[in-house]
């Protein structure tokens, strides 16, 4: 799929203390290794692909703090992706060494039905993610999202370090089915809010 807009941002709109308070939140909680899932069977842990800490939250004052962004950039990128419901948010902590190796969020069908299966999932994608820096970047070195662009330029690599979202509160909205990576972080800690929107098949 062509795009006008690959992904679209927002500079330092989500206010500090509502930061500060998704950090405290999540140090509040048990943090575990973050695994990979490439086709919708299952995490995996592999470091040499992906290596950081998270913890999951559905509060429901955290998406409603996003969700206007989301809708505000899906129609001005231009997308117009029907998305209806939200996975778990995902706390990311990145220390020294971490990162996230190249992948993308989509996988090649949909949930199920399944008794194990949340409702909302039924049948859907990840159509739309999103990444919330909770760390200024006075905090960390490296860690830069980086996305892979070369579908623009199809005769060679096209990466792009996304510098829009460093200032702490920014927020960047993407198609899921864009590939993208976490460099290693060099120094400090990188701390950020991941977000998956679901919706019913491309038709």
């Amino acid at each position: 799929m062509n795009l006008i807009n690959s992904y679209y941002y927002f500079k330092s709109v989500i206010p500090e203390r509502i930061c500060d308070d998704i950090v405290k939140y999540g140090n509040q909680m048990k943090s575990e290794k973050a695994g990979i899932d490439q086709d919708n069977s299952g995490a995996e842990f592999n470091l040499k692909k992906r290596n950081s800490d998270i913890v999951w939250t559905s509060d429901q004052w955290i998406y409603k703090e996003i969700q206007p962004y989301v809708h505000e950039a899906n129609k001005k990128a231009g997308w117009n992706f029907q998305w209806d419901y939200c996975e778990p948010c995902q706390i990311t902590t990145y220390k020294k060494d971490q990162y996230y190796d190249w992948h993308c969020d989509s996988w090649p069908k949909p949930y199920g039905k399944s008794k194990d299966v949340n409702i909302g999932y039924h049948d859907k994608i990840r159509k739309l993610s999103v990444t919330v820096s909770l760390s200024d970047s006075n905090d960390y070195k490296g860690g830069e999202l980086e996305f892979d662009l070369r579908n623009k330029h199809p005769d060679k690599k096209n990466f792009l370090k996304c510098k829009e979202i460093l200032p702490k509160g920014s927020l960047v909205v993407f198609p899921s089915f864009l590939w993208h990576k976490v460099n290693p972080v060099k120094e400090g800690v990188r701390k950020s809010l991941v977000i998956w929107c679901l919706g019913y098949e491309f038709k």
